[in-house]
């Protein structure tokens, strides 16, 4: 069991994001943690991606996609929901995988109250669901994933994922990205429940 370290964030987005399949996210709270298995991320490859925020250039909400991979950005949209993206690549390279959904491992019952609901397969499939149950909000964002006191982080425990496990897919809802709504960016697990979009 080991925290992934900065320099697993500093390669390409696109790799990270097949990478992730199997990792395990982690919310500490207190001495407790809430954890899920990832199983289903986006890639989001720089600004000429124009289904990328950076595609619009280096902006207050965006800067910190300008940073070093290893760190949080956290955003609030359609002004309900919070998405969980971690920065990859190196400074002034914009780019970040989107973790879409996980399976519940840790504290399932804690992420039932956080989430108002006792449906076990609607806790965490979708990325404003997942922020709901593991209590992300903004506070996270431009922080770090891999410093030694960070409540929010993501470990390696050993869960083997063979590459044909992992289907690659269309990203979900940037319909008005043009040619890159039709790029396989979407990576998630075959089979698993949680996973927000089958294709």
């Amino acid at each position: 069991m080991s925290k992934l370290t900065s320099q697993f964030f500093q390669q390409k987005a696109s790799l990270v994001a097949k990478s992730l399949i199997g990792k395990v996210l982690v919310r500490r709270v207190g001495k407790n943690k809430i954890s899920g298995i990832i199983v289903e991320t986006e890639a989001y490859i720089g600004s000429h991606d124009l289904a990328c925020h950076a595609s619009k250039g280096k902006t207050e909400r965006t800067k910190v996609m300008f940073e070093k991979g290893g760190i949080w950005y956290v955003y609030f949209i359609y002004g309900m929901y919070f998405n969980l993206n971690i920065v990859t690549e190196n400074e002034n390279c914009p780019t970040a995988v989107l973790i879409r959904s996980i399976e519940p491992l840790e504290g399932a019952e804690e992420m039932k109250k956080n989430r108002k609901t006792d449906n076990f397969f609607n806790l965490t499939s979708g990325p404003g669901k997942l922020c709901q149950a593991l209590k992300i909000d903004k506070s996270f964002n431009a922080t770090s994933a891999t410093s030694k006191n960070t409540e929010l982080y993501i470990e390696d425990r050993g869960i083997k994922i063979s590459p044909r496990e992992i289907e690659k897919a269309k990203r979900i809802g940037i319909d008005y990205s043009g040619i890159w709504k039709d790029k396989l960016l979407r990576f998630y697990l075959k089979g698993n429940p949680f996973v927000s979009k089958k294709d």
